[in-house]
């Protein structure tokens, strides 16, 4: 079996670039202050209420985020290779969805046979030659990555449908900066913390053309019992945008509306 792969330093000994300065700050750093520091880490996401649950799990008890306190570093480099990839591999997924909804021509050519995609349990045959808004049908992705070595990454699982976790990123980062203040003095990171006014801009951009005025933008829950249910509370409240259930909504004439105390919004 390969031994997995070090990311902070190389076959030699030498430390891999981006890794210096946190190589040189944990040779600062007694095991005990090490632990300290996560259980203060711990006990912040136990306080803000940073928590899931997992389905299947006999205790059912909402458990914290998982929290390493020595962070993953990628140079500008390796973040803009990374990123040109996604962005490539996510156009390919929403022409791929675009042409099995539509033309089908993926199919007509034999690349991918009709079985695997028409008896795929996912697949909505309602969905057939109903064209969305802009041709966007992956408005957000989430791309789970593991690194095997200096120049390479694999993809685990592409989440097109419902991708979570990106608040227990934006919380990781808020307790990083208030627990070590001083790695994020002597790195120039880039900022996280306009992730929800860019969610909530691409959200307003994938509305129907003929909608009138300004999008209305919600977020559809299943409930406080499912395991992202932390996650929707925070989005919604950092887009500013209501938090809904299946039973808050009514459609009138096609048009979707909210149920309040006022009557339908």
């Amino acid at each position: 079996m390969p031994a997995p792969f070090d990311e902070m330093t190389h076959a030699d000994g030498t430390c891999r670039q981006g890794y210096e300065l946190i190589k040189r700050w944990l040779e600062s750093e007694t095991p005990e202050s090490l632990a300290h520091r996560r259980l203060e880490a711990e006990l912040l996401f136990r306080r803000i209420g940073i928590t899931f649950a997992v389905y299947g799990d006999d205790e059912a008890e909402e458990r914290i985020i998982p929290f390493d306190i020595i962070p993953r570093v990628l140079t500008q480099q390796e973040w803009r290779k990374l990123s040109t990839g996604l962005e490539q591999r996510v156009k390919a997924l929403n022409m791929f969805l675009a042409d099995i909804y539509g033309a089908g021509e993926i199919m007509k050519a034999g690349i991918i046979p009709q079985d695997l995609v028409y008896r795929n349990p996912y697949f909505r045959p309602e969905m057939m030659g109903h064209k969305l808004p802009h041709d966007i049908y992956i408005q957000i992705a989430g791309i789970d990555l593991v690194r095997t070595d200096a120049d390479e990454f694999y993809v685990l699982e592409d989440n097109a449908r419902t991708p979570s976790g990106v608040s227990y990123m934006l919380e990781n980062r808020e307790v990083m900066m208030r627990i070590f203040p001083d790695l994020f003095a002597d790195y120039r990171i880039d900022p996280v913390e306009t992730y929800p006014e860019e969610l909530l801009a691409t959200l307003k951009s994938v509305a129907p053309l003929s909608a009138p005025g300004e999008p209305t933008v919600a977020l559809l829950t299943p409930g406080p019992l499912n395991s992202a249910y932390y996650e929707h509370s925070f989005l919604a409240d950092k887009l500013g945008i209501d938090l809904v259930e299946g039973s808050d909504l009514l459609v009138r004439d096609n048009v979707v509306f909210m149920r309040t105390t006022e009557g339908p919004k």
